[in-house]
């Protein structure tokens, strides 16, 4: 993972965080659990909910994990 690059993005106005992996962008989160089942589908499938709030190889834009709406 540590060569993956992951930004989760500021919540759009409509609610919902989208999510960039190495420059792709892999979709919109809603939550934490949005957030941790876009990862598993990108490749880092032992991760769970406690794994994605907690790391630090994560950039978090406009609040951390438990910021999803505006």
């Amino acid at each position: 993972m540590s060569e993956r690059r992951v930004i989760v993005f500021p919540p759009s106005e409509t609610g919902g965080r989208q999510v960039d992996v190495d420059g792709e962008i892999l979709g919109t989160a809603y939550s934490l659990h949005d957030l941790t089942t876009l990862l598993r589908n990108a490749g880092l499938p032992n991760w769970d909910e406690v794994d994605v709030a907690e790391s630090g190889l994560i950039e978090w834009h406009g609040g951390g994990p438990e910021v999803w709406k505006p």
